[in-house]
């Protein structure tokens, strides 16, 4: 057994206001992930938009992810509490966001953004796929900090008893995906931007990113909790695993027969 750390989830307070590490993670995440984007930006040598476009979409991508993340979680996960309560769909600070609802608010900004300045999208979701690892890392820092979305009961060594978990011992499942979603996936994707090959391959990466969230997701899921108001919704298949099994699909389409674009002359 390992101790559980108990960090306070404030990190810092002042007067009335505080701040939460949780929040502080999407901060470092966005401000981390807008930068990684200007450098692998700067690798391809026939790019399809600019820095200053790069730069415009950082505001759009903050809605796009906090706006989907929040409604993702609300329909997905509890949509009966908050019909009874509508209004709180907007406490934001009680917690309560979906990745796979971030995802779709990004893709909804990035659309809404591509058409606007006549950028193909899956130019710009390749490097947002490729920075996305970033903010997972972060995100499931902060989950652990909070002692939320713990793992099942398990008796391995590097067990956990979490504040919210009871007297049992359970996998700091939080950690596990912040290696695998993390880590595994930022270098997988990295190694892959780098090769000149890919430039010329539109929406591989966005794919690939796709397909490996997935397979990171579904094996994590194994020893995570299922969230107490949902447990398993289809046999032993919770949520998260469901909602990414279409993503995986997706993801196949666009790396192997995905489209094929060329960057214009005022690119």
């Amino acid at each position: 057994m390992i101790p559980f750390p108990h960090i306070n989830p404030i990190a810092l307070e002042l007067g009335p206001l505080k701040i939460h590490w949780y929040a502080l993670s999407y901060v470092v995440s966005f401000l981390l992930g807008w930068k990684y984007c200007v450098y692998l930006l700067k690798l391809n040598p026939k790019p399809f938009f600019t820095k200053k476009d790069l730069d415009d979409f950082l505001t759009w991508a903050i809605v796009g992810v906090v706006v989907g993340g929040r409604l993702g979680f609300v329909l997905f996960y509890k949509p009966l509490i908050y019909l009874q309560d509508p209004l709180s769909i907007f406490y934001t600070w009680e917690g309560g966001m979906s990745f796979h609802g971030g995802l779709g608010g990004m893709i909804a900004a990035t659309i809404l953004f591509c058409r606007k300045r006549d950028i193909p999208f899956p130019s710009l979701t390749d490097l947002l796929s490729c920075a996305a690892p970033i903010g997972l890392f972060f995100g499931r820092i902060g989950n652990f900090i909070n002692g939320e979305v713990f793992g099942r009961m398990t008796d391995v060594s590097w067990a956990m008893q979490f504040p919210g978990g009871g007297p049992f011992l359970r996998h700091p499942s939080q950690l596990y995906e912040a290696f695998l979603e993390g880590i595994v996936l930022f270098i997988l994707l990295y190694v892959f931007a780098i090769r000149k090959s890919t430039f010329s391959r539109v929406g591989y990466l966005s794919g690939m990113f796709l397909v490996g969230y997935a397979i990171v997701r579904i094996l994590a899921e194994t020893f995570r909790e299922p969230d107490a108001f949902l447990g398993f919704i289809f046999g032993p298949l919770t949520m998260g695993q469901l909602l990414s099994l279409p993503m995986a699909l997706v993801g196949l389409f666009l790396m192997f027969r995905g489209p094929r674009v060329t960057p214009s002359s005022n690119s």
